[in-house]
């Protein structure tokens, strides 16, 4: 089994952003790390999890824990209905950061991949570390490891 912590953070909200994740595997801790010039919060917390799936190759269960409802519930509740009404939410607005949950999408669905909210900023330690991380990869461009 896979844990995967992930965290976004941005300074200002469009502004320099970054996203972070804490993979562990067994006894095998990896983390990584990256940023952008220009974002919002809500990409950060997208990417940070695509970036932690495109990092592993397996088979096994992975259980990918978040403190952003917006990833927990966007990609375990809201996205079955985007993808039928054409990508447009249920007010008929297009959904915000499509390209990322469109990758998020064609990424898990091969995987065997439950969502874990945790709430943030309360102690918990693996949450704690991709919070860390997301905020070394703020405004720089690319991912570090």
């Amino acid at each position: 089994m896979i844990k995967i912590y992930t965290d976004g953070a941005c300074k200002g909200n469009p502004g320099p952003g970054g996203w972070g994740a804490l993979i562990i595997a067994g006894d095998t801790k990896n983390e990584i790390f990256g940023g952008e010039a220009n974002t919002t919060n809500n990409r950060m917390e997208i990417l940070a999890v695509i970036m932690a799936l495109k990092s592993i190759n397996t088979e096994n269960q992975i259980t990918v824990f978040t403190d952003s409802t917006y990833v927990q519930k966007g990609i375990s509740e809201w996205i079955g209905k985007w993808k039928i009404n054409g990508w447009r939410t249920s007010n008929n607005k297009e959904v915000k950061n499509k390209d990322l949950w469109v990758e998020l999408d064609n990424l898990t669905i091969h995987l065997k991949i439950s969502w874990a909210w945790v709430k943030g900023h309360s102690g918990h330690s693996e949450n704690d570390r991709a919070d860390y991380l997301a905020n070394q990869g703020v405004g720089m461009e690319g991912t570090s490891s």
